[in-house]
């Protein structure tokens, strides 16, 4: 709700509603936390939040009643919907009206209440997050990562880490921060915490020697032909997991990005500090399944196959990460449809020109630029005198048609670009089984599929 009202620049009466709206379901949450005390898991950063956020729920739903952060709520108002357990009203006040009755009844009454809820927190403007967190006071913060998304709302790099900070101040000395410290600045943040106003106990995760929860060895399991990536045949990834000297091997059936080992390592960290064995984490993420739109291998036509990373696109280094999962397969063309980058402010430039270089180290073959910002991609590779095919769209389902044309058997496709890019109707376009569009893709409630693209 409030984000399309933010996109249709509403008025000043509405923005005063909509500020009416947050203060009351911040009271109507917080009377909820305060009644009965669940125990608070709030994760940020720059990219990863909803699949850790997921991986966290696996891992210890099984041990815990548990309620997590569904769509995208991860705002003013989407944070307290769920600690209410309610959906959004949207434009229906009756659908309002049940979310107050909803509420209404857990205040009275001494119903049955998640033991923990798991809140996913992002932030477009500084103070987001101490919102927030004023209203629902982590006893495990979790930062995924810190990266150069959303710079028009933050002066740069530097910025938005000290807002994601905010998520390490605000615990007690009993609570738990969860870090990634292969990112340079989270890695200060566990070297010097008081810097930072950190005080509580810091646990690490990554794939340097020096994380408390480290990822080793990965690579990909397959059923058959190694080259082969169709459906049936890669079995995702497997690596082995060191915590406090012990190894153990891990595996992760149905992921395809080395990047979304973090998640699974974040899964690992709140999972140990929870009290769930090593042996039970592990079973849990075997089946772990990320949602939808984040690097998930679908079934393309012409027996193809899509890499489908269309859920957003905040940063050059979710593309990198992206990218690479490509590196792995030498049978087929390596085809990429990039949309635009939003949300990086003054390095647009610099960055889109970056994703051309990484796609020319990981040996891509065909290069379909979508959006005005992506052409600084294409400049660069025709820079590097890239032999490839290259081809530009303004929109994504001119990208989709194009891309029908060209498939050949065996080739693999990734896609993937900003949630403003709509980089999902592509993949509509060339998906084996399109009828089961609303089971794979992401944006396919009526709010998305009712609105129409526009060039952003």
């Amino acid at each position: 709700m409030k984000e399309k009202l933010r996109k249709n620049k509403p008025s000043e009466a509405s923005e005063r509603q909509v500020a009416k709206m947050e203060r009351f379901l911040f009271f109507m949450a917080k009377t909820l936390l305060n009644k009965y005390k669940p125990r608070i898991i709030a994760v940020t950063g720059s990219v990863g939040k909803t699949s850790a956020k997921e991986a966290i729920f696996a891992v210890i739903s099984g041990r815990y009643s548990v309620r997590k952060s569904e769509k995208n709520y991860n705002n003013e108002i989407g944070v307290p919907l769920t600690i209410i357990g309610a959906e959004s009203g949207g434009k229906s006040l009756l659908k309002w009206i049940g979310v107050f009755l909803h509420w209404l009844l857990y205040f009275i009454f001494p119903l049955k209440f998640p033991e923990i809820i798991i809140l996913e927190m992002g932030a477009d403007k500084p103070g987001d997050l101490k919102y927030l967190t004023d209203l629902a006071q982590p006893d495990i913060s979790v930062i995924t990562e810190i990266a150069s998304s959303h710079l028009e709302f933050f002066k740069n790099t530097d910025a938005i880490f000290k807002e994601k900070a905010t998520l390490a101040r605000v615990l007690s000395e009993k609570g738990l921060l969860v870090i990634n410290t292969d990112n340079k600045y989270l890695l200060k943040l566990k070297e010097n915490p008081r810097q930072f106003g950190a005080t509580s106990r810091i646990f690490s995760f990554g794939f340097e020697e020096d994380a408390d929860a480290r990822a080793m060895d990965v690579f990909m399991n397959y059923h058959g032909d190694e080259n082969d990536l169709s459906g049936k045949e890669v079995n995702g990834l497997s690596f082995k997991l060191n915590y406090k000297g012990t190894t153990m091997p891990l595996r992760l059936n149905n992921v395809l990005a080395r990047h979304n080992i973090y998640a699974a390592l974040v899964g690992v960290s709140v999972g140990i500090e929870l009290g769930v064995n090593l042996v039970d984490i592990a079973a849990s993420l075997e089946k772990f399944i990320l949602p939808s739109g984040r690097t998930n291998l679908i079934r393309g036509m012409k027996n193809t196959n899509i890499i489908d990373d269309t859920y957003n696109s905040s940063s050059v280094t979710s593309v990198e990460g992206v990218l690479e999962v490509l590196r792995e397969f030498s049978n087929g063309r390596k085809i990429v449809v990039l949309g635009d980058i939003l949300e990086i402010g003054p390095n647009t430039e610099v960055e889109h020109r970056q994703v051309a270089k990484k796609f020319l180290e990981i040996g891509g073959d065909v290069f379909l630029a979508v959006g005005v910002r992506m052409k600084f991609a294409t400049d660069e590779l025709r820079k590097h005198k890239f032999a490839g095919e290259i081809y530009e769209f303004r929109s994504p389902m001119e990208a989709g048609k194009k891309l029908q044309t060209i498939l050949r058997s065996g080739d693999v496709v990734l896609v993937k670009g900003s949630q403003g890019m709509r980089m999902e109707k592509v993949v509509e376009e060339v998906m084996a089984e399109p009828n089961r569009a609303e089971e794979l893709l992401c944006r396919q409630n009526p709010e998305w599929k009712d609105e129409p693209w526009q060039e952003v």
